[in-house]
């Protein structure tokens, strides 16, 4: 997987259109609904720390935890400059360590999607299980295998910011339902343009799989949600939320 180093520098641009308030505020419904809204939660592939700070303007206290330290670098400084005392960890997903225990935990944009092996899958549930207190909520997004078959495909989109150009080329393996990506940012330096390449991957898993690692890591699912609706997917779909409850007191380790 990238360290994202490149892409941290355009992150937040790129990811303009995302609506980081109202995603905030259906999270904070979700906890509400399902009756646990968190005292402390982690907040998993936390990126430039958009969802952090939102979600700790609410009053919860936030652990921010991301395997890129350009991205956490950017985290930091803007909690910094809203006053904010959010604890950013660096660390992948899957080798989670806390020094306590969370009542909540959260994993959006498509987070879930960068680990191409069900067994890391597995291990971040055992991970945010091991540290989750009994009947914590676990709210978590993943890209559908709709959305890889049909929009990201072997599509190709592009983006043009005032100073930056990115080309965005998809590569789609339907034996596995991984889409391979390359961004190709063209980054302006007076009349001339230079080019620099990230590439990551997202693999597409069904409900059925997500939801048995789920409970073997001692979470019941509570409900699954389409993209960020309080209703339930259809067949185009292409984000789902799932909501998933710990049902035992945490114990042991994970090796």
């Amino acid at each position: 997987m990238s360290g994202y180093g490149i892409f941290a520098q355009y992150y937040d641009k790129l990811t303009n259109n995302v609506g980081y308030d109202k995603q905030a505020e259906y999270l904070i419904r979700l906890f509400d609904l399902h009756g646990k809204r968190p005292s402390l939660m982690l907040d998993l592939a936390c990126g430039t720390g958009n969802m952090s700070i939102r979600l700790a303007k609410d009053g919860i206290s936030v652990i921010g935890a991301d395997m890129s330290p350009d991205m956490l670098y950017k985290a930091q400084q803007k909690a910094m400059a809203e006053n904010l005392d959010i604890l950013f960890i660096c660390q992948k997903m899957q080798d989670i360590d806390l020094y306590g225990t969370i009542d909540g935990a959260i994993c959006t944009l498509d987070s879930i999607n960068h680990l191409l092996r069900p067994q890391d899958i597995q291990r971040v549930f055992d991970k945010v299980s091991l540290f989750m207190e009994k009947d914590g909520l676990f709210i978590f997004d993943a890209n559908t295998i709709y959305k890889h078959e049909k929009i990201l495909a072997d599509n190709v989109f592009v983006y043009e910011l005032d100073d930056v150009f990115c080309v965005w080329q998809n590569e789609y393996n339907n034996k596995n339902n991984i889409v391979n990506i390359t961004l190709d940012f063209f980054e302006r330096d007076g009349q001339c343009y230079f080019r620099r390449t990230e590439h990551f991957s997202e693999r597409a898993y069904s409900d059925t799989e997500l939801v048995e690692m789920l409970n073997k890591s001692g979470f019941e699912l509570c409900a699954i949600y389409g993209d960020y609706k309080l209703e339930e997917p259809d067949d185009k779909c292409q984000r789902k939320v799932f909501v998933a409850r710990k049902m035992e007191e945490t114990n042991g380790k994970i090796d």
